[in-house]
This record gives C-alpha cells, sequence and structure tokens, in this order.
C-alpha cells in the first residue's frame, strides 16, 4: 500500500467522521473498520509487512520510543491532533506486525446519554469498597468506568488517581482534582502504583484492570483501608466475577479472601452490547449487583449459584436487575428482537421467562 503519514490520519479521521469502534491494520488484508458491531473491509489496496511496520514505529514514535525487534505484543496509545486518541494494540501474527486501534470519543457520555442505569450514581456515591465493571473486550467496560468518574468529577470533591495500560479517557479535574498514570511511561506495575497512590491522599483510585493476583491483592487491601475503587475483570456475571478473584488466590487462603471481598465489594456492574430492531444502533445490556446483606451472606458461604436469584428478587428495592431482567424489558419495549436477546442470554428458557414477566 506504501502506508505514509498522511494516509495513516485520514483512515484514523475517517474512523471518527464514521463512528468507527476500532480499526484493524493486518498484512495481507486491507485496513478494516468495525462499525455498529459489524466487521467492514475498507476498499483501500492491501497492507504489506512495511506498511504495518510503518505504523507501529508512527505510534511508538509519539512516545519517543522505539518498537523493539523482539517485540511480540504491545499496548500503548496514540493521539491525532484536533481529532482524536486511539488506544493501540501491537502484536506479531505469523511473523508480521498486526495493528488494532480503538476509538476513544473526545467527549465522555452521561448515565442518561449512554443508556445506562441512574444507579450507578448511587454505586460511586460509597465512601469506600470495591467496584468491578465487567464484560468480555470491547463491551463497554471502559466507557461505563469513564461516564462513572465523570459523575463523581461533577459531583464530588474527591482526589481521584486513575492507572491505566494505556491511559484512554482524559479527564479535566473538575470538583474533584483528577490525577491519571500510565503504565510503562508513569510507572511499572499496577500493584506498585496501586502502593504509590496510597501516599497519594486518595478518595478514589481507579485501575485499569484487575489482571493478576499482586494487582487484585492491592485493590483489595485499598479497599479494605478506607478507598473507594473502581476496576474491571473480563467475566460475564457477579458469580464468575467472585470465582475469578478468589481463583487467583492458594486454595488455603480462598474462604479468607470470600470473607475479605463480602465486607468490601460495593457492586459488581457486569454488560454486553447488543442491537436495536433497526440494526443501526448498539444498546448496553446489564447485569447490576449491589452487595445486600444476603448477597454478602452468599459470598462468604461461597453459595454463588443463588446469587442471581437475589440480583432478580432486589430489582424493586435495591435497583438490581438480572442480565436477563434487562433483556426482557428491551424486548418488551420492542427494542431488541428475541433472537438478540437469546444470543446474549445464558438462559435456556427466556422465552418461558418473558411470558412469565
Amino acid at each position: 500500500m506504501n502506508m505514509e503519514i498522511s494516509k495513516l490520519n485520514k483512515i484514523l479521521e475517517i474512523a471518527f467522521e464514521k463512528k468507527v469502534s476500532d480499526i484493524h491494520f493486518e498484512v495481507g488484508t486491507p485496513p478494516m473498520f468495525r462499525a455498529r458491531g459489524h466487521l467492514i473491509r475498507s476498499k483501500l489496496p492491501d497492507l504489506f509487512g512495511k506498511d504495518t511496520e510503518y505504523i507501529a514505529n508512527m505510534v511508538m514514535e509519539q512516545h519517543g520510543r522505539k518498537l523493539p525487534e523482539s517485540v511480540k505484543e504491545f499496548d500503548t496509545s496514540y493521539t491525532l491532533p484536533d481529532v482524536g486518541r486511539f488506544r493501540v494494540s501491537i502484536f506479531r501474527q505469523r511473523g508480521n506486525i498486526g495493528i488494532v486501534m480503538r476509538v476513544i470519543p473526545h467527549y465522555i457520555g452521561t448515565f442518561q446519554e449512554l443508556n445506562l442505569p441512574s444507579v450507578l450514581g448511587k454505586i460511586v456515591q460509597a465512601p469506600n469498597g470495591l467496584v468491578l465493571v465487567t464484560g468480555p473486550t470491547g463491551n463497554g467496560k471502559s466507557t461505563t468506568m469513564a461516564s462513572m468518574i465523570r459523575h463523581i468529577n461533577e459531583n464530588f470533591n474527591y482526589n481521584i488517581i486513575t492507572i491505566e495500560d494505556p491511559i484512554e479517557f482524559l479527564f479535566t479535574s473538575n470538583k474533584s482534582c483528577i490525577i491519571q498514570r500510565e503504565l510503562g511511561i508513569d510507572t511499572d506495575s499496577f500493584s506498585g502504583a496501586l502502593k504509590a497512590a496510597m501516599r497519594m491522599d486518595p478518595d478514589v483510585i481507579m485501575v485499569g484492570e484487575m489482571r493478576d493476583l499482586d494487582t487484585i491483592d492491592a485493590c483489595i487491601k485499598a479497599a479494605e483501608t478506607g478507598h473507594l475503587v473502581l476496576s474491571t475483570l473480563h467475566t460475564n456475571n457477579a458469580a464468575s466475577t467472585i470465582n475469578r478473584i478468589v481463583g487467583y488466590f492458594p486454595s488455603d487462603a480462598q474462604e479468607t479472601i470470600r470473607h475479605r471481598l463480602a465486607e468490601i465489594l460495593v457492586a459488581t456492574i457486569s454488560l454486553r452490547l447488543v442491537r436495536d430492531k433497526s440494526g443501526e444502533n448498539i444498546l448496553p445490556v446489564m447485569e447490576v449487583m449491589y452487595s445486600t446483606s444476603t448477597i454478602k451472606a452468599c459470598i462468604r458461604e461461597g453459595k454463588l449459584d443463588e446469587i442471581e436469584e437475589h440480583i432478580e428478587k432486589g430489582r424493586d428495592e435495591y435497583n438490581m436487575q438480572s442480565m436477563d431482567q434487562h433483556l426482557i424489558q428491551l424486548c418488551k419495549k420492542d427494542i431488541i428482537t428475541l433472537d438478540e436477546a437469546k444470543r446474549i442470554s445464558r438462559s435456556t428458557d427466556l422465552e418461558r421467562k418473558l411470558m412469565y414477566y
């Protein structure tokens, strides 16, 4: 293709104009765009190895670094002046460099604008504890967490520290003071940055991802010592989230961790994205679990299979909802099709539930 900076920037500008979520640069295919959940081949020429290497080097150059020859995967960011920012994943496949760039909007939406439930505003009012946003990659975890930080920033005088890999949404301090630190540039590890954050007078700490035992342990300790900690996990629902965290610890420590988790867990918010009936819009579907005394007891006793039932029962009193309850609500309002609901639901009797509710 003979990639050059003007061509790259034009492709990235088009991505913003067309509201694309991701751009794929891989050898042997043209640049590809993901829009409204679908991957679309552009009409540009196929990319060569020198093209993807050029893009990777342009991205690295912005950070004053070179792409190491031995690199197998690398996460960073790229800023296009006056246009926007991208989260960049550089990787090797069959010996060639491949790149996926995630579009990060300038604007951080409110709960209402993003179709997120208003109960998130209540969740972030917790004085301390652990709030987890979960779901598969590309289902809106970062956007949801950014909206929660925006809400705190607009309503509370807090010191907020974010630790990310890389920094995605850029915040401007409003009522709160916001410090944003990036892995590899400002700090060497999530766990190290968390320990340092404890000496920076934090009220709220946002950790991009709980990806290893050290980070999980540091997040739990920060929540136990009076801070509100927000983070993400690649899990499907509340029960699998608790299972995943407990599973990181040695078997002889798991009962203790369940007790500690029961004390500090404020809420889990599990996300999936669905298409509406028109196919033009993408909407979040959410399970929201609030840690009631009943749910705390389930966590302590390891009765995780009972959690979904308590979530469904707590809808009116605590504004909780299961994924199925939200899917049924969207079906009843004629916003999504039954087939789309069944694609997301992990339940085998969604149709029966739809008749029942």
